[in-house]
């Protein structure tokens, strides 16, 4: 049945980017393509939940189509829970891209769009199986470059192509730092498969050992987009179709998490306990600044960005304090910290996903991403409004949703750092449940701002004034999501014990099955806390049907009574005197302004007879992200310098053309005499 679904899984996307190819940009090709990336993300999906509830891993080895070594795959607990998570997105992003690409029709290639939309999911399906390092190089590469040209898909946009050339610099410059890890891992023999570096690893010295975790930390976290090398992220996403910024925060990411966990925990087997403290401390640095960046944020699509790299510091957070643990020996503490790290992992592709869904649903009726030119939406877009209105719950980790499981556990893990006597640990443990319970409250305030400004109120502008409802393959990919969000909250007594079979075995963690009450309440180790969504939910339903009994009670007239809201002493609502998203986030610029350090416009217009009375005042306020003017500012000057003189090389003389290879070949000839 699991190679069935496999070959299913492989045949379909393939078949849906040669689709693409043959079938132009009618109804039909668009929807052979849908079809063909929507079945293998089932396929996958199917053989991911199998795979975990089996217990037996997926084998697979192909001598011709690959040089040297050919391809090995093995699908193993880990890579089946990452497969689930892709066929998760995939399924949703595919059924929701049929409606969405009809736009493009005309204006860009659908077959470019099609194809590499396929092989895009392909590529990472088959990356969470790799089992030597050049299949897994190879995948990493495909994806990158499938990734690349779907950004791209809007190129004669404002942005898109220097989005792009950001997205390939930094992931190719992680690329190089995992081929030297690998290197290092395999002792120089990328064929070497998985199972001979788990036995190589334990031979390394500290000091190799060391700089292959700063190696893999800087590899998969440039794709991760954690501070300070997510500066692509919020490039990326925006100018991305909708369907595939979904897959790119909600899966392409999450690659990165997949990574640092298969090389630290599985192939490594663990480390000391500074690995999980940078870990930690760079999970918690990066969902600190990605939450508050959001917050200035106008364009949804960007705001959206940003809060991926928050929530990929809450992942890493749980991943670091999982690593500190499994370096004391507290393996059961450390399969938690593990644990909240994967759910939150799977929580985020859902709600994410569902987020930027949503987001491209208001783009497609609206024309803009700007908040400030959107309002009232939600009396014209009422499905999308709801499903947004779900994903922005779920994000700002409101119980019963499957966001605030995952953070409850995170806390959970981080609270178990009082069993560790050590003074750095119970420094870091108390700083990192600050910073994590400040990111919340303020991912909370982010939402209200974004759907508030987004659907409520007045529309701002006409294209607001005339929005619609998204057809209903769109809306079927987000309902698909929200119910995702729906159902990973409400049974945590199911996902929780899941997780608990998928890391057993890695890096010697135990299969620890947590521990519930009835099915109902997690209780934490050492019962120092107790949770369970599912009676919250439950509470939940029951007072909103105890309102209307108690209406019923009291005889409480139920007739609607309209009438117009008090504005100030004015006779009739305009949408200039509503509240605006940057009305919204100033007291916070204020607060954080030493952060942000915003350059301020003021303008202000009196009328020529008196300066009490005002005709018009007009305010700017921009952020310049500070790694992009500090870090990378610097950075880019000395590579164009660098490139300045290297030009010069360039004369045109042949004559000069060999000579630089005589000297580079005397060079050789030198070093390989006295090496």
């Amino acid at each position: 049945m699991m190679l069935i679904l496999f070959l299913v899984m492989i045949s379909a996307y393939l078949l849906g980017a040669f689709a693409a190819l043959l079938s132009g940009r009618g109804a039909v090709g668009r929807g052979l393509v849908s079809a063909g990336a929507a079945v293998g993300s089932a396929a996958g999906l199917a053989l991911g939940v199998l795979v975990i509830a089996s217990g037996f891993p997926l084998t697979f080895t192909s001598a011709r189509l690959l040089p040297l070594t050919g391809v090995a795959l093995r699908l193993d607990g880990l890579g089946a829970f990452f497969l689930v998570v892709v066929g998760l997105v995939g399924c949703a992003a595919a059924i929701y891209a049929f409606g969405y690409s009809a736009q493009y029709a005309g204006r860009y290639s659908l077959r470019l769009l099609g194809v590499m939309f396929n092989l895009l999911l392909l590529a990472l399906s088959l990356q969470v199986m790799a089992d030597n390092a050049l299949t897994f190089l190879v995948l990493w590469e495909a994806m990158s470059l499938t990734a690349y040209w779907l950004v791209l898909t809007e190129h004669d946009q404002r942005g898109t192509v220097r989005a792009g050339v950001w997205y390939l610099a930094m992931t190719h410059a992680g690329f190089a730092a995992l081929i030297a890890m690998f290197l290092l891992l395999s002792g120089a023999e990328l064929t070497t498969s998985f199972a001979s570096m788990r036995a190589g690893a334990a031979l390394l010295s500290p000091g190799s050992r060391n700089v292959v975790f700063l190696l893999a930390l800087f590899g998969f976290g440039a794709k991760s987009g954690i501070i300070p090398l997510h500066v692509w992220l919020p490039m990326a996403h925006p100018v991305a179709p909708s369907h595939v910024s979904a897959l790119l925060s909600g899966v392409v990411i999450k690659m990165g998490i997949y990574g640092l966990v298969r090389v630290l925990l599985d192939l490594m087997g663990g480390g000391p306990a500074w690995w999980g403290g940078v870990v930690l401390g760079v999970g918690a640095v990066s969902a600190l600044l990605g939450v508050l960046y959001a917050l200035m944020e106008h364009d949804l699509k960007r705001l959206l960005a940003y809060h991926s790299v928050e929530n990929i510091g809450i992942i890493l957070i749980g991943i670091g304090a999982g690593l500190i643990f499994h370096s004391y020996g507290l393996m059961t503490l450390a399969a938690l910290g593990f644990i909240s790290g994967l759910y939150h992992t799977i929580n985020h592709a859902s709600f994410k996903g569902l987020l930027f869904l949503g987001a491209g649903s208001v783009l497609h009726a609206t024309g803009t991403r700007n908040m400030e030119e959107m309002g009232g939406l939600i009396k014209r877009m009422p499905w999308t409004a709801l499903f947004f209105l779900v994903g922005s719950v779920a994000i700002s980790a409101l119980p019963p949703l499957n966001g605030f499981v995952s953070e409850w556990l995170v806390f959970q893990s981080l609270l178990g750092g009082s069993n560790i006597p050590t003074p750095e640990v119970a420094v870091v443990m108390p700083i990192a449940v600050g910073i994590l319970a400040l990111t919340s409250g303020l991912a909370a305030a982010c939402f209200v701002k974004a759907f508030g400004i987004t659907f409520l109120a007045i529309p701002r502008s006409r294209e607001a004034e005339h929005a619609h409802e998204s057809p209903p393959s769109m809306l079927a990919g987000m309902a698909l999501l929200a119910i995702a969000c729906v159902a990973l909250g409400l049974a945590p007594f199911v996902v929780v014990p899941a997780l608990g079979r998928v890391l057993a075995g890695l890096g010697g963690l135990p299969d620890t099955h947590a521990v519930f009450s009835l099915n109902l309440s997690l209780v934490a180790p050492n019962n120092f806390a107790s949770m369970s969504p599912t009676l919250v939910a439950l509470g939940l339903l029951f007072l909103l049907g105890l309102v209307p009994l108690v209406m019923l009670i009291f005889r409480v007239n139920r007739r609607w009574r309209v009438s117009d809201s008090w504005g100030c002493g004015r006779a009739g609502q305009t949408s200039r005197m509503e509240y605006t998203a940057t009305a919204f986030a100033e007291p916070l610029r204020r607060v954080f302004a030493e952060l942000y350090r915003p350059t301020k416009e003021l303008s202000i217009d009196f009328h020529p007879d008196s300066k009490y009375f005002v005709q018009s005042i007009e305010y700017r306020s921009e952020i310049t992200p500070w790694f992009e003017k500090v870090l990378y500012g610097p950075l880019l000057w000395f590579i164009r310098f660098v490139a300045s003189l290297v030009r010069r090389l360039q004369s045109g003389s042949v004559h000069i053309y060999l000579f630089y290879i005589f000297v580079v070949l005397l060079i050789l000839l030198l070093i390989a005499r006295w090496s």
